[in-house]
């Protein structure tokens, strides 16, 4: 058995009983960062052989994990933070455990995306979420172009390294509209700045950038009807 493990985004208190309880019995932990995940293991006094999975290895570390899988093993993964497989490892995990016929289960828990589309103020009934955008400034740019014209609520992950270009990028395809940037979400110092995204870019840049952002922006409405009287 398969289980992908949500673990906090932030404030250790958010891990629930049932991820507890997943870790404590697995026979593995498979971890993006070991020594995150150890500080994790260590505040629930969880004791476990771990083995890393991340972007640098996880096409060749995915199959000696099925191997232990189909020697009956029960198998947690977790990543830093979040979710498995939103935007973090994962996805090939599961996709090729279920090629192997292994059942798989989940332990639902805390996702950046939905906690900072819920506090936003944006519509959340339809939404779509585009994860990390490309470094470079034209890939970025026709990245954001994609959903230039999509009516849903719009989020996107970006570094503090590059949040102030994605921003001027964002505020440049898709005008002002409203927005929100939510900052360091579940910890002590968490920031929500919400309004048009003139306005959310310069609160957000005024102080010190630092720690994960993710921002929600408002969908296209269409086009303004012009009216003539005379």
């Amino acid at each position: 058995m398969l289980y992908l493990v949500a673990t906090p985004i932030g404030n250790l208190g958010d891990m629930s009983f049932r991820a507890v309880e997943v870790l404590r019995q697995a026979d593995l932990i498979v971890s993006e960062d070991t020594r995150k995940t150890s500080v994790l293991l260590k505040h629930y006094e969880i004791s476990k052989p771990q083995l890393a999975l991340n972007e640098f290895n996880e096409r060749k570390v995915v199959g000696k994990i099925v191997e232990r899988l189909l020697a009956g093993e029960t198998v947690a993964m977790v990543t830093d933070a979040g979710t498995p497989g939103i935007s973090d490892p994962g996805y090939l995990l599961a996709k090729a455990t279920i090629e192997a016929g292994i059942e798989v289960s989940a332990v639902p828990g805390p996702t950046a995306a939905i906690m900072a589309l819920t506090l936003s103020g944006l519509p959340a009934h339809s939404f779509t979420f585009r994860g990390f955008p490309p470094n470079k400034e034209g890939p970025r740019k026709r990245f954001l172009a994609a959903d230039g014209k999509s009516p849903y609520t719009l989020i996107y992950y970006e570094s503090p390294y590059r949040l102030k270009v994605f921003l001027k990028n964002a505020l440049e395809i898709f005008g002002d509209r409203q927005a929100c940037i939510a900052n360091d979400l579940t910890k002590k110092f968490e920031q929500i700045f919400r309004g048009s995204l003139s306005e959310v870019t310069e609160q957000a840049l005024s102080g010190q950038v630092r720690g994960e952002y993710c921002v929600c922006i408002a969908g296209f409405e269409g086009e303004k009807v012009k009216t003539s009287t005379g």
